[in-house]
């Protein structure tokens, strides 16, 4: 038996060599030569669709390819980044990566077909949109403080929308309100279009989340915090929540993301291309005028980021009672 397993065994070796050696040949194989689909899991025409469309015109150039870009709306964004985990890691289908609530709540509390850490490869972010509380322009509160203080005197009588139930807005709000030890009433709608309209009409005293610059500009609303990280270029004096003592995370971006598994020069390649077209003057521009802030992070920081921030998200929701 040894004497057989002796004459086999430069057999073994030499097929263990060729299957390494084969391996490591296709996962350098030149990328990318055929056009590469990017999913954006939101229908057309939104500030987000707008965004990566201005980026990937941009990218283009620098991966050498065309992308082409299909809209997979459904599911709260979780129908086209489903789509994104499951196609083959061969960087030719990529899309937005997961952000807010279905980046760190909807994998808690819904059974959905991925997991945000273990099934997806976080290559670069672009943006963080835009969110802020609003309130009407002849409301009497002037600044943050006002609504808090004005929750303090009124309990239960403080009025605000978002766009869901246990949206990332909600939860954010609820934070601060813990925090202030305060109680606000929140009011859910289907989406921004309607509870800015409800704002508008008087039916809640302030809104948290995305909202229309064009109200804010023609003087109908003012903005009183942004949720974001950075201030607001366009609006340097308004405070963002960590400027007020709040710190509370705010992970909403938008950035783009494979399946998990990509090679890693798959991966350098596209976060180069995309990173590039970042600096592209139209690029620039086009975001200045949709009013969303640039903000770069790599593969790795990006990584990091994303992972942070769901694990801050599930002991929120779990001292919540949102989950066990």
């Amino acid at each position: 038996m040894k004497s057989v397993l002796k004459l086999w065994k430069p057999v073994l070796t030499a097929f263990t060599f060729l299957c390494v050696f084969a391996a490591a040949a296709l996962a350098q194989e030149p990328y990318p030569i055929r056009p590469v689909t990017f999913i954006i899991p939101f229908s057309p025409g939104s500030s987000t669709d707008l965004g990566f469309r201005l980026l990937i015109k941009e990218t283009e150039k620098y991966l050498g390819q065309p992308i082409v870009v299909m809209n997979k709306p459904g599911g709260g964004g979780t129908i086209g980044v489903s789509a994104v985990a499951a196609s083959k890691p061969d960087g030719y289908t990529i899309g937005q990566s997961p952000s807010g609530g279905f980046l760190v709540i909807m994998p808690y509390i819904e059974k959905i077909p991925y997991h945000p850490l273990k099934d997806l490869t976080y290559i670069v972010q672009f943006a963080e949109p835009c969110f802020g509380v609003m309130v009407k322009a002849d409301s009497p509160f002037k600044t943050f403080k006002d609504l808090i203080v004005y929750a303090r005197q009124n309990p239960k009588k403080l009025t605000y929308g978002t766009n869901a139930p246990n949206s990332i807005s909600n939860l954010i709000m609820e934070q601060i309100a813990r925090k202030e030890g305060v109680q606000m009433i929140h009011i859910p709608f289907k989406g921004s279009a309607e509870y800015q309209t409800a704002l508008l009409g008087g039916h809640v005293l302030f809104t948290a989340g995305e909202f229309n610059f064009s109200f804010l500009e023609g003087g109908q609303t003012r903005v009183l915090l942004f949720l974001g990280e950075k201030r607001h270029e366009d609006y340097p004096d308004i405070p963002v929540s960590k400027d007020l003592g709040y710190d509370v995370p705010f992970p909403v971006m938008n950035g783009v993301a494979g399946p998990k598994g990509l090679p890693e020069h798959v991966t350098k390649k596209l976060e180069d291309a995309f990173t590039r077209g970042m600096k592209e003057p139209a690029f620039i521009k086009g975001m200045k005028e949709l009013h969303v802030t640039i903000r770069h992070r790599n593969s790795k920081d990006f990584t990091e980021f994303v992972t942070a921030n769901y694990e801050i998200f599930g002991k929120v929701l779990k001292d919540m009672g949102l989950i066990k």
